[in-house]
């Protein structure tokens, strides 16, 4: 069997490589998936796709390649939210993004949004949900109260998606009086951020490798 991933942001293609035998491409845009369809591919898979600055991936475009027999997987950003509006025709969803997205608990595309490199299309900003996983860590371990890690978090959901970063969140909460200092949580952020995204686009591969074996 043969498969195709839409990556690059959340892993690299390098990394995904070394974990699934496919073919990588960038992430997704308007019309990329009409072009892998006649392509004799068995799975498609969605980690990341363009939006907000690019037309994204059609609905249409995705029924249409399962439509022609082909699994579309998806899960971790574009992936996530692509399924969890597509389960219940046949997309597989995988991951705990795609989960919050299904069950409602996130609802806005710019939880999983950042700004990339345009040449290496890696991220140079921090997406929200590892923004609130890694806050509810800090939170679990000590580091800080429930009041400041939602104090946080709203100074995080404020900021306009390509603006987001450890460093300006803790600046901004120190300036406003929350934190006394930045140093002890911006070091823990940096050195133990949960990266969900990560996470999941693990799982994506590892269940196009599941199906691959079928």
């Amino acid at each position: 069997m043969r498969a195709v991933v839409f990556a690059g942001t959340s892993i690299c293609h390098e990394d995904a490589k070394a974990i699934l035998d496919a073919v990588y491409l960038p992430p997704v845009a308007r019309g990329d998936m009409e072009k892998v369809v006649s392509q004799g591919y068995d799975i498609i898979g969605i980690i990341d796709g363009m939006f907000f600055d690019r037309a994204a991936v059609a609905h249409k475009e995705i029924l249409h390649a399962m439509k022609k027999g082909i699994a579309v997987v998806g899960g971790c950003s574009m992936g996530a939210l692509r399924a969890s509006e597509l389960d219940v025709h046949g997309m597989i969803g995988v991951g705990k993004i795609y989960e919050w997205y299904r069950d409602g608990v996130l609802e806005s595309d710019d939880e999983v949004a950042v700004t990339t490199n345009p040449e290496t299309f890696e991220p140079v900003s921090v997406p929200l949900v590892n923004i609130r996983e890694t806050l509810q860590a800090a939170y679990d371990e000590g580091v800080i109260d429930e009041s400041i890690r939602l104090s946080l978090l709203n100074i995080a959901m404020e900021l306009h998606y390509p603006l987001r970063s450890y460093l300006g969140i803790i600046k901004t909460a120190v300036d406003k009086g929350i934190l006394s200092e930045k140093e002890p949580l911006l070091n823990y952020c940096l050195n133990n951020e949960t990266d969900v995204k990560r996470a999941d686009a693990i799982l994506v591969l590892e269940k196009i490798k599941e199906l691959m074996k079928k």
